[in-house]
């Protein structure tokens, strides 16, 4: 038989879960291939990257769009169970679990709205080559996104700092790492949780705040944090957050004529992706195309038949 779509997965992979235990992914691996008499060979199928098998590739997808509509949830590292909404699915007894039947929840729209593309973006069956390659990105991105927030969501105040100040020297702040380090986690200081060089030389400085929150931050905090720049008669500040900002707070900072940066917890997700922080390469697909300059155009083609 064929290896199962990811759908196909769904919802076995809910039924392993319904005994309230905690599972790990092998588990599912295992119980999966079974449950659907996958051979040898079907199990060892790779992934054209050759990085990954192809049905567990399909079983961490399935786990995915179940985890984000819900119905799963993961209690510790590597592990998932069973939530009362997923007990719930499981008493209606759909005849299959599908992304439209996800679509119900509004967490897992949501999650899918982050993937959306634009409106007048090419249907998947109209979609070029390299559109569909485009569009498979963007939802990878998106998915990858989603987990990285929530694990951060999930660390120590200590890990947090470590990862802010990760982050901005990886984008080329602090001059060092060493530097940068000694400089931030310095909590209660009016405010300020760090202070760190803008460029290498240290020409210039920039004051930080992080807050590790799940509610929305508001203008009471970032006109905080704007006064606590005022008391070490700085400038430039950057007010970190693992939630986001409200309208009212991304109107207040456009008005102040200090300069002080959101960064909400999408954008230090998308940044941690862009700079290779918590994150690590699976795979590369190299999109080549015909060197032209390496071939002779037709009328230098024929001078050199007439050469010849």
């Amino acid at each position: 038989m064929a290896i199962p779509s990811y759908e196909e997965f769904m919802k076995p992979l809910l039924r392993l879960a319904e005994d309230g235990a905690e599972h790990t992914a092998r588990e599912a691996y295992n119980s999966l291939a079974e449950h659907f008499r996958l051979s040898p060979d079907e199990r060892e199928h790779l992934l054209p990257s050759g990085r990954q098998r192809t049905f567990e590739n399909r079983i961490g997808w399935a786990r995915t769009y179940l985890a984000k509509a819900g119905l799963l949830e993961s209690p510790s590292r590597g592990m998932f169970r069973l939530t009362p909404r997923g007990r719930e699915v499981l008493q209606e007894n759909p005849s299959e679990i599908t992304s439209s039947y996800l679509r119900r929840f509004a967490e897992f729209v949501e999650f899918k709205s982050l993937a959306q593309q634009p409106a007048d973006a090419t249907s998947d069956s109209l979609a070029t080559p390299e559109e569909a390659l485009e569009n498979s990105y963007v939802s990878l991105r998106a998915a990858l996104g989603d987990e990285l927030l929530q694990r951060v969501k999930a660390c120590s105040p200590q890990f947090f700092e470590k990862l802010v100040v990760d982050l901005l020297v990886a984008m080329g702040y602090g001059g060092s790492r060493r530097d940068a380090g000694s400089a931030v986690g310095r909590s209660g200081d009016g405010g300020i949780d760090g202070i760190i060089k803008e460029d290498p030389l240290g020409l210039d400085v920039v004051y930080i705040q992080a807050k590790r929150w799940e509610a929305g931050v508001g203008r009471p905090v970032v006109q905080a944090f704007a006064g606590s720049l005022e008391g070490h008669r700085a400038r430039k500040g950057v007010l970190i957050t693992t939630s986001h900002f409200t309208q009212d707070a991304k109107d207040y900072v456009d008005r102040i004529e200090k300069r002080i940066v959101l960064v909400g917890g999408q954008e230090l997700a998308e940044l941690m992706i862009d700079h290779q922080v918590g994150v690590t390469d699976v795979a590369t697909y190299p999109v080549k195309r015909v060197d032209l300059d390496y071939f002779p155009d037709e009328s230098t083609a024929r001078e050199l038949e007439e050469m010849s």
